[in-house]
């Protein structure tokens, strides 16, 4: 007889206070100032790891979510998310964001620090698209809504991945309909994105900037 199975861990995610956010400094859309948040946000003093369910329904805390713009020449990744996505909110929902939670298995030391956040953007960029060549990586904002029940809780660090060519596939069946569309290729597409896919599109001359 085999044995029961153990029921899956339970997720933990990257939180901070909902309190630390106001102290530095509340904001509504996109805040092009992020450095002078994130050394609060990953202070081990202030940032902990709170299970999922918990924190999805709990507004007193922000989840720390990395969401990276993928471009090419000019050009913005879109996609749409499938219904089998683990955010049923956004199913459906097109996107030019890719990204989701720093967990727990993120941790590489002792202490949060600004390495348990870089692991987790990459492992989540890298578990949701598949591309070739190389990239340029930068923190370009930080993004909040908290108009919507997803929003409140959650404060978004939005990167652009500047990719060397085009080839990009998606990594797991919740990312459909990949294509690189330009800025005017996606204005029509503008009231079928998740909401902060549509404030990044309102600020894209402040994202995608030339350095």
């Amino acid at each position: 007889m085999s044995s029961p199975s153990a029921p899956p861990a339970e997720e933990s995610v990257l939180v901070i206070p909902r309190t630390l956010f106001d102290e530095l400094g509340a904001f509504e859309g996109l805040c092009f100032e992020a450095d002078r948040y994130l050394e609060a946000i990953l202070d081990p003093a202030h940032a902990s790891f709170l299970s999922r369910p918990a924190a999805e329904n709990d507004p007193s805390f922000k989840q720390i979510i990395p969401y990276a713009l993928v471009t090419n020449g000019g050009r913005i990744l879109h996609y749409v998310r499938g219904q089998k996505t683990g955010e049923q909110r956004l199913a459906a929902k097109g996107s030019i964001g890719i990204g989701g939670h720093v967990n727990l298995s993120d941790l590489d030391s002792p202490r949060i620090n600004s390495a348990t956040y870089r692991n987790g953007v990459r492992r989540e960029v890298s578990e949701e698209i598949v591309f070739e060549g190389t990239f340029r990586e930068s923190v370009r904002a930080l993004l909040n809504d908290d108009s919507s029940d997803v929003g409140r809780v959650h404060l978004g660090v939005v990167h652009v991945f500047e990719l060397e060519t085009s080839a990009v596939q998606p990594g797991e069946s919740e990312i459909t309909d990949l294509e690189f569309l330009t800025p005017e290729e996606l204005r029509p597409r503008y009231d079928a994105l998740e909401s902060w896919s549509r404030i990044c599109f309102d600020g894209l001359d402040g994202l995608i900037r030339k350095d």
